[in-house]
């Protein structure tokens, strides 16, 4: 008896040590899995800041060599008004200006003379830029500027612009470009400098954190830092840990291959967003576009949604770069179409003046294939392909003759194209002039600053007659306001839409919302 109780307790110290073993690996297993699938999250987010700041900064560097080109007279009307363009242009920029010798003699912007000229430059560089990092010295109205000066012209830079920090969450964030800090959110975040730190992910178990390094490298040094908590990173899987701890052996056995399983697809969420494709799970919505002077619904924006199974919804700002890096964009396109044409093709035969507005990306225009899906997936669907308008933003614009031939064929075949989010890119009234376009859509940040003291406040007005001038259409984005309306009205602004009207609505709302404008707009005309 005394043997057999020697036996039981072994045997049940035993199978307690391997549930405690088959636990612990299996927490392990989670937790570095985890910490992969993090460090992967943060490195595209990371890398997708430093190159858009390595691009802002070499295009501010040709833009100021193009200035010093420029045959015209210096601080002429011409010349104001063509600084004037380029800053309007492009929201990080706060101020142009023209020098001769140590003299500012004029400028665009908000920032003029003495104000740009801070006693030591930080970098002077063989090809004769000379820059100056954020500092106290740069700082003008509460914000310290990345200033640069090539030849005869210098830029003032927000470097709060260069660091989009909305996808970081609630990380703290920082960006260095040459081992010199040039942002951070926010602004005063305490953060290690990247010299200090390894490449990839770090758990500082001292400060129980977790920080991050990215290194980008190609033209000139950049880096980014970001910080976590440890604990909300660990609270996201801690109801999985203690569901484990319960688990007998075999169930854990069960969770351990579920978790395997689990973790490796979360490790990409490029997998997953493929997946997700293949099953048509990618929902669509419909922003209802609405003629602002009679008030009758003429369209819808369709915006593609991914939410995850158990309810998570997953923000395009992170999944659309995803797609972007897999080559899934065309397929996210295409199904968007293709779930519109479901959702609203009766719809689209019964009202011939019906709009949905379908975005492109720079991916969707790189060759004919997709314009060829498109017209066959039209024709199953016995829909005009007048019926569908393509929204194509500035960024997809550079690949200039490819684009523009793509444009030209969409267009011959029957399709409206916007140019979507106008004044948050690149484009240049010369630069629109050359493609084909029926519709200019004005960005809801100009949109907002209607009748407000902000800086873009002036901008809208010359955006409207940019479009007046080029025969475009124009709508309105992010309208939120009957105020907005009013002066969108006066100032001949054909369409909107916006949280006014309606938000995003799924099919069968979007069903009602346009078929009652529809009716209240004929009883008015009777």
């Amino acid at each position: 008896m005394q043997r057999r109780g020697k036996v039981l307790i072994g045997f049940s110290l035993g199978a307690f040590a391997g549930v405690v073993l088959l636990f612990t690996s299996t927490t392990w297993f989670l937790y570095t899995e985890s910490l992969k699938a993090e460090e992967q999250e943060v490195a595209n987010l990371a890398r997708a800041l430093g190159e858009r700041t390595e691009r802002i900064i070499v295009e501010a560097r040709e833009m100021l060599d193009a200035f010093n080109k420029f045959p015209m007279e210096r601080c002429s009307k011409e010349h104001l008004r063509a600084m004037h363009e380029v800053a309007v242009a492009h929201p990080h920029i706060r101020a142009i200006g023209y020098w001769r010798a140590a003299e500012r003699l004029c400028g665009v912007g908000f920032i003029q003379g003495v104000a740009l000229r801070p006693s030591r430059a930080d970098r002077i560089y063989e090809s004769g830029v000379i820059a100056w990092w954020p500092k106290p010295e740069t700082e003008i109205g509460g914000v310290q500027l990345f200033l640069m000066r090539y030849g005869e012209h210098d830029v003032a830079i927000d470097p709060r612009m260069l660091l989009e920090a909305g996808p970081m969450q609630d990380r703290l964030a920082g960006l260095w470009v040459e081992n010199l800090r040039m942002a951070a959110t926010p602004w005063n975040a305490e953060l290690p400098s990247p010299d200090t730190l390894s490449n990839g992910l770090t758990v500082d178990h001292e400060n129980y954190r977790l920080v991050f390094r990215y290194s980008l490298g190609t033209i000139f040094p950049i880096d980014v830092v970001a910080i976590e908590p440890i604990g909300r990173f660990w609270s996201r899987y801690e109801s999985a840990l203690i569901i484990a701890a319960m688990l007998g052996l075999l169930l854990a056995a069960l969770w351990i291959y579920a978790i395997s399983r689990y973790s490796q697809h979360r490790l990409s969420l490029a997998t997953e967003l493929r997946e997700t494709l293949k099953r048509n799970k990618l929902q669509t919505q419909y922003q209802p576009v609405v003629d602002l002077i009679t008030d009758r619904c003429v369209g819808a924006e369709a915006l593609a949604r991914w939410v995850r199974e158990d309810g998570e919804t997953i923000s395009p700002d992170i999944f659309i770069p995803v797609a972007e890096v897999a080559g899934l964009v065309p397929d996210i396109t295409l199904a968007v179409l293709k779930t519109t044409l479901s959702d609203l093709g009766k719809l689209l035969q019964e009202f011939s003046d019906l709009r949905i507005n379908l975005n492109l990306a720079p991916e969707d225009l790189e060759s004919e294939k997709f314009g060829r899906a498109m017209s066959e997936y039209l024709e199953q669907a016995n829909v005009p392909t007048s019926a569908i308008k393509l929204e194509i933003t500035e960024r997809a614009l550079v690949n200039s003759e490819t684009s523009r031939s793509l444009i030209r064929a969409f267009r011959q075949r029957g399709h409206e194209v916007a140019i979507d989010d106008f004044g948050t890119g690149y484009s240049s009234l010369s630069y629109l002039e050359s493609f084909e376009l029926d519709t200019l859509k004005i960005d809801k940040s100009f949109v907002d600053a209607i009748g407000t003291d902000a800086v873009t406040s002036n901008v809208i007005g010359h955006v409207i007659d940019m479009a007046k001038s080029l025969g475009l259409d124009t709508v309105a984005e992010g309208v939120e306001t009957p105020e907005q309306v009013s002066w969108l009205v006066e100032h001949k602004v054909n369409y909107g839409q916006g949280y006014l009207f309606s938000k995003p609505l799924t099919a069968s709302k979007f069903h009602d919302f346009f078929r009652s404008h529809r009716e209240r707009r004929r009883r008015k005309r009777r």
